[in-house]
């Protein structure tokens, strides 16, 4: 669980990379010509082979260890501990890591299915390649309010998981140093408000109409 985890931490750098590049205002072309080579690229298709692995094994492995810790203990403590026993949202991994899922579903149709099955609305050329514009299919759907909202509470609720799955991670792999700790847990919660920020912040963005 926690090398899965890890695994889908660092391809969250690089998808918050890659869709930051909206904020170039040129049209779309500099996002349209990252995701056309993230989309040609032999390697990379490979890659999202692994990628699409990890984040089922990710899943099963979540729910897995939610039964196991619910089975284990069927009866609760007497006096609640609340956040002295455990941070909320410790307690939450599986409501929070369902939450996510669902949006996964939702983000793998708005994007992922039309640019690799059923084909993308419009093409646009680059460099004289033709390519998906991707940047407009942003830009379409993210003109729909409740759309905007569930990816924004997804983010939320993706900036609760990694700040509890950063740390985690690190202690499952053997990472108990006091000094390193304190150390991951800061650079956890930092990435963990970023990463979520920087990607709640694009749909925002579209609908505003703040990149063109």
């Amino acid at each position: 669980m926690a090398l899965t985890g890890l695994f889908l931490i660092s391809f969250l750098i690089v998808h918050a990379g890659i869709n930051a590049c909206i904020w170039a205002n040129d049209g779309g072309v500099m996002f349209n010509k990252a995701a056309h080579f993230m989309g040609a690229t032999v390697v990379i298709r490979i890659v999202e082979v692994g990628l699409f692995l990890g984040i089922f094994v990710h899943i099963v492995q979540g729910y897995t260890l939610e039964l196991q810790n619910r089975s284990r203990r069927k009866q609760g403590y007497a006096v609640a501990m609340g956040n002295k026993g455990s941070k909320w949202y410790s307690r939450s991994m599986g409501l929070l890591g369902t939450i996510l899922l669902l949006f996964f579903i939702l983000h793998w149709k708005h994007f992922w299915v039309p640019s690799r099955i059923t084909g993308v609305p419009t093409e646009m050329q680059v460099d004289g390649k033709e390519m998906h514009d991707m940047f407009a299919l942003m830009q379409s759907t993210f003109q729909e309010l409740w759309v905007v909202i569930v990816y924004v509470l997804a983010c939320i609720s993706l900036c609760w998981h990694l700040i509890h799955g950063f740390l985690s991670a690190f202690r499952t792999i053997g990472v108990s140093n006091p000094r390193y700790i304190t150390l991951i847990r800061n650079t956890g919660i930092a990435y963990s408000v970023i990463i979520s920020l920087a990607f709640a912040m694009m749909p925002i963005s579209m609908y505003m109409g703040w990149v063109k």
